[in-house]
């Protein structure tokens, strides 16, 4: 492992994960080993994960002086880790406990920290506690679960500060499988208990202080609270926008005090999309949507829709030369990319989805490219919302007329999906039984429309995009030789077609 000194000579260690821009990960515990943080649910395919051992744990040294483990005393190995890297500006992830010690480096160098990620944060530092009633609160949430009535009484036991007699651990987790168990069983090895009952000991904390100084941070904040966590509840963490109002707040379902364990997939998109500035996120009542823009600010609006399973970095290339004159917006529709993945797809969400990012954004009139899936969520909300769309390009957009022959069960592919599985068999399920009323309706489709077909490579019947081309009231069908992805097949040639229709 690697290592620097601290500013007292103290030999501290720490791990690298991925590649990329560095993200300095903080442990909780307190003062437990980093290891227990694993790849944090694989966000290292994001970033260059730098998993700090703190003083005393894990491949670090023991300190001299047994007092340093104080968690103000550890801002200066911070610091001297921030240097040691040679970065003149840092992004912080804190879990747990050290969250404290990450708003006390903030505080103390409010210009050094870019982003600041506080993961089920305890925020003694902020002057925020949390209370036993509270917790038990969290905990009755729980009730149900098939371990509850065994470990309930235990935890009871540790809130009135009796001896448990027992673990409790599973209160911590969101689902007490296997690796919930074995990540519990390693924390007493991973803990240094003589440096975590110092770490917050007298002397550590000056909240009115750190208040104070945290309000010349300028950092995009961050603060992930578990929904069944009880250290702290969501409205507990809440607080602390009090006193960093510009933070965002956002609450993982499901999960406790370990998210990127209990959904490593929603904790993993959360963190890349708050950490990678090019990514902007929007609300809608179907969840987060992800995307990105590009282009003068004042440029008439592009709106470029992906295909089933792609997300907006299929339309990398159009984007950027698009850009040049329009204000580009590629989106990632939910369950795929870095949007939410809610679980429940269907056409008619995708079409919802489109349609509250227009609204959301005030892009009404926007021009909408969209490709398969894209293309027909993008028709059919040009069909019920034809004011929300001035102009569509369709490319190979499913017609919605019942397939012949029907599409049958899909196999899942092995590994990790940059989009959620069940979108296949319940967009399969529309594909073969659509809603009549929405190939009735291609006359009430008003807008201009460019219709682009991909030929006889493609798996589409191409009959049936003409026909539906045929009956919009303003539509121009193309033909592009090159199969069902058109615009990454043939870029230049699809560029030429829609910059011929008028973009």
């Amino acid at each position: 492992m690697p290592t620097f000194t601290a500013a007292d000579g103290t030999r501290l260690a720490y791990r690298v994960l991925g590649s990329g821009e560095p993200l300095i990960c903080v442990p909780g515990g307190a003062m437990r080993a980093s290891a227990y943080l694993g790849d944090l649910g694989g966000l290292d395919a994001h970033r260059q994960l730098v998993l700090l051992d703190l003083r005393g744990t894990g491949a670090s040294d023991v300190p001299a002086d047994p007092a340093t483990y104080r968690c103000d005393r550890q801002v200066a190995d911070l610091e001297a880790l921030r240097i040691h890297l040679g970065l003149d500006h840092i992004d912080l992830l804190a879990h747990s406990a050290g969250a404290n010690l990450a708003l006390l480096y903030a505080a103390a160098h409010p210009r050094r920290v870019r982003r600041l990620a506080l993961v089920t944060p305890t925020l003694w530092a902020a002057g925020i506690q949390v209370t036993a009633e509270q917790r038990r609160e969290a905990a009755l949430l729980r009730k149900g679960e098939p371990w509850f009535d065994e470990v309930w009484p235990r935890f009871e036991a540790r809130l009135r500060g009796e001896e448990p007699g027992g673990s409790f651990e599973a209160f911590f987790y969101g689902r007490w499988d296997a690796q919930a168990q074995a990540h519990a069983a390693d924390s007493p090895r991973e803990v240094n208990p003589e440096a975590a009952q110092r770490y917050a000991s007298e002397g550590a904390f000056d909240p009115p202080a750190t208040r104070a100084a945290l309000a010349a941070l300028e950092a995009d904040v961050l603060v992930l609270t578990g929904e069944l966590d009880g250290g702290p509840r969501p409205l507990v963490a809440a607080g602390l926008g009090e006193v960093l109002p510009a933070a965002e707040f956002l609450v993982q379902p499901g999960a406790a005090h370990f998210p990127w364990l209990d959904d490593p997939g929603a904790f993993r998109r959360t963190l890349a999309t708050f950490l990678d500035p090019s990514v902007r996120t929007v609300r809608t009542p179907r969840g987060r949507l992800a995307y990105t823009v590009t282009g003068p600010q004042s440029a008439r609006p592009v709106v470029l829709v992906h295909g089933r399973g792609a997300d907006r970095r299929s339309w990398t290339r159009i984007a950027a030369e698009l850009s040049a004159e329009h204000r580009v917006f590629a989106v990632d529709l939910t369950g795929h990319g870095l949007s939410d993945w809610p679980g429940t797809y269907s056409f008619a969400g995708f079409r919802d989805d489109l349609g509250a990012f227009l609204e959301a954004l005030d892009l009404r009139g926007a021009t909408v490219i969209g490709h398969s899936m894209g293309g027909a969520a993008a028709w059919l909300l040009a069909q019920e919302r034809p004011e929300l769309i001035g102009r569509l390009v369709l490319e190979e957009a499913p017609t919605m007329v019942p397939l012949d022959p029907r599409r049958g069960g899909a196999e899942r592919p092995e590994g990790e999906l940059d989009f959620d599985w069940p979108l296949v068999p319940a967009t399969d399920r529309d594909l073969n039984d659509p809603d009549p009323a929405w190939s009735a309706g291609y006359e009430r489709i008003n807008a201009p429309a460019l219709v682009i077909a991909g030929g006889p490579g493609s798996h589409l019947p191409q009959e049936q995009i003409a026909a539906m081309a045929a009956r919009m009231p303003d539509a121009r069908l193309v033909t592009i030789a090159a199969a069902h992805l058109v615009h990454e097949a043939r870029p230049a040639e699809f560029l030429a077609a829609i910059r011929e229709f008028g973009l």
